[in-house]
């Protein structure tokens, strides 16, 4: 059984956050939390946020209490916001201010992906 928590519409790219998720990937809950919250990076800030969350959902939804792990995790990108940047001449030009999509699968350890 894979449990999911996902944090939409947050204000970072997703390729900053892919860098914390790809050291998590597969690792157990506990050593996860315990890695993210000694990382420097706003990413696993956030990243931390979702995992205490998809265990708290694991726990109180269905009732695992067992050895989690993180089965899979994966930050996709979301709309962005479009603004303007003054450039020479009155000219303008588009920057996108990138957003992303966080989400944790967990499992108990006893169920592998077959």
């Amino acid at each position: 059984m894979k449990v999911k928590a996902q944090a939409k519409w947050i204000r970072i790219a997703p390729r900053k956050v892919r860098r914390v998720i790809d050291v998590i990937r597969g690792k157990n809950c506990v050593e996860a939390l315990a890695l993210l919250s000694f990382m420097p990076h706003k990413g696993a800030e956030i990243v931390l946020e979702v995992i205490k969350s998809a265990v708290a959902n694991a726990k109180h939804n269905y009732k695992l209490e067992n050895e989690l792990y993180i089965s899979e995790a994966f930050a996709d990108e979301a709309t962005p916001y479009k603004r303007w940047r003054p450039r020479s001449r009155g000219r303008a030009h588009p920057v996108k201010k990138r957003n992303s999509h966080v989400t944790i699968y967990v499992s108990p350890r006893g169920e592998e992906k077959k």
